[in-house]
């Protein structure tokens, strides 16, 4: 099942399990099944002395399934489905871990899972093309891995379509605790260890409020805010990234092929590496952490939305922007439920169904075109009166039989049955006509939005909320910068958002060596 390359490098990790693991797959004749089976069989025989195999031929749980864990314990970590596809890093990284090679988590993490007392039973469904989907998965695991309390299950959404319907589940990964849905989208391990463990928001407020003032503070953990970091951190001043998400909307990404130098590489792959370069540096990052706000007294300061109060002499605002909403009846009502904004992610769970994209661009276009792959028809809705997206992606959308542009179209409702979307109306721009369109999924690639509200009322601001810079990044309070989505540099790319914040770095610090 496995290629011989990928073979010969996960019997090279597999080196690294110090104790015995057994993996139990459980098995229900289907073809599935023996695939299944036939990849846990591929890794035994790697590590035979270190891994068993039992086979569960009458399992009374979901099937096919493979468990694992330690040899002699119950296996809290299961896979129902295929791990393959994105989710094979989190079959390498549970066999590893379960076989006691160390996690690379911070300390005070790995104690905070350990310390959890309570039972916390989570189901996380998945589709294999997602690629927000593993970061959740390879968090529970872990939990599950260190907690006895703990048990994290993987359930591929095509393979147990049975459940997906009855829990009604339309985006991916939707994460069920203890029976309940607790979270769908993205998730960080420290955003769930936050929200289950209840003291922590309170603890983490004090021991950040405690920090010394920085010279730089640098509010965002994107390409500007990590490109900020490194600059000031390489001048040898005190630096901290105070930042919601590390990695911001790059991390969403997943084809990105004009990084200049990289021919081609993807969001989570490139956010691993800023990552790990700012912490190459004396670099305090502070990640799960919202900005809620900012005001200048004799340092400037940064409230938390945990309350937590930090200062710097210098602060460099690069907190981004999000996808755009089309705000129109029906849209909030039925996100998570056939309204989406990742087209990788939640793409395979509206297979063989009607969609729509809203936007024309080229997220728009590069949407359409991935979907037409899977789901029956896709209907691109453009408000202008030409697509903005690059001729190549729309001459390919047009080639497709199953894909469907109409310009002029100004999307005005979303409609559902109560439980999920049904269809959308639009109104024909050049004819004033209403048209109803019937889909189950509503894909929104309409722009972006920056993330500059709780600075309304402190420093000045474009009509668009995007925060005004001079040639030096510096905005209209002295000591505050900004870089990258957030501002009015033109162009929204990765490339110049890194520009801005290196612009703003040396910014800050020359302020800093003139004041």
């Amino acid at each position: 099942m496995l290629e011989a390359n990928i073979k010969q490098q996960l019997g090279t990790y597999l080196q690294n399990i110090v104790n015995p693991i057994e993996i139990t797959v459980s098995t229900n004749g289907t073809e599935k099944a023996e695939e299944l089976l036939s990849l846990a069989r591929e890794i035994t025989e790697l590590r035979s002395e270190k891994i068993t195999l039992t086979v569960d031929e009458n399992p009374t749980g979901r099937a096919p399934q493979m468990a694992i864990g330690p040899q002699g314990e119950t296996p809290r970590v299961r896979f129902a489905g295929i791990p393959m596809g994105h989710e094979f890093t989190s079959l390498v990284l549970a066999l590893l871990q379960a076989g006691g090679h160390p996690s690379k988590a911070a300390p005070a993490t790995l104690e905070q899972i350990k310390s959890l007392d309570t039972e916390l039973n989570f189901e996380v469904y998945i589709s294999l093309s997602c690629h927000n989907c593993p970061d959740v998965v390879q968090a529970v695991n872990l939990m599950a891995v260190l907690n006895p309390n703990i048990t994290a299950t993987m359930i591929d959404g095509a393979l147990f379509q049975d459940e997906v319907e009855k829990r009604e589940i339309m985006a991916v990964p939707s994460v069920y605790l203890n029976g309940e849905l607790f979270e769908q989208g993205r998730m960080t391990l420290d955003e769930i260890l936050n929200k289950v463990d209840t003291g922590a928001a309170k603890k983490q407020a004090a021991a950040l409020s405690e920090k010394d003032p920085y010279d730089v503070l640098v509010v965002g953990g994107g390409p500007a805010g990590a490109a900020a970091a490194i600059y000031a951190a390489r001048k040898g001043i005190r630096t901290g990234v105070v930042a919601e998400r590390f990695g911001g909307q790059v991390s969403d990404t997943m084809a990105i092929e004009n990084f200049i130098s990289v021919k081609a590489t993807d969001g989570p792959k490139l956010v691993a590496g800023l990552e790990q370069h700012v912490l190459d540096y004396d670099v305090d990052l502070m990640k799960t952490q919202k900005a809620v706000r900012l005001e200048k007294k004799e340092f400037v300061e940064v409230e938390l939305e945990n309350g937590a109060l930090l200062k710097s002499k210098t602060v460099i605002l690069a907190t981004g922007a999000r996808w755009r909403e089309m705000n129109v009846p029906g849209e909030q009502e039925y996100r998570g439920k056939g309204v989406a904004y990742c087209p990788h992610c939640d793409g395979p769970l509206f297979k063989g169904k009607k969609t729509a994209v809203i936007g024309g661009g080229n997220s728009g276009i590069e949407a359409a075109i991935d979907l037409a792959g899977i789901v029956e028809h896709v209907t691109v809705l453009e408000f202008g009166d030409t697509l903005r997206a690059d001729d190549v992606l729309v001459k390919k959308a047009q080639s497709l039989p199953n894909v469907t542009i109409i310009k002029n179209a100004m999307t005005t409702e979303v409609l559902g049955d109560g439980q999920r979307v049904i269809g959308l109306k639009y109104t024909d721009r050049t004819t004033d006509e209403s048209h109803l369109v019937e889909v189950a999924g509503i894909f929104v690639q309409i722009g972006l939005v920056p993330n500059s509200e709780f600075l309304k009322d402190t420093l000045e601001l474009s009509n668009r909320g995007e925060i005004i810079i001079d040639q030096h990044a510096q905005t209209s309070i002295p000591g505050v910068f900004a870089a990258g989505d957030v501002t009015t540099t033109p162009y929204k790319q990765i490339i110049i958002s890194m520009g801005g914040g290196a612009t703003a770095a040396l910014g800050a610090f020359d302020y800093l060596i003139r004041n």
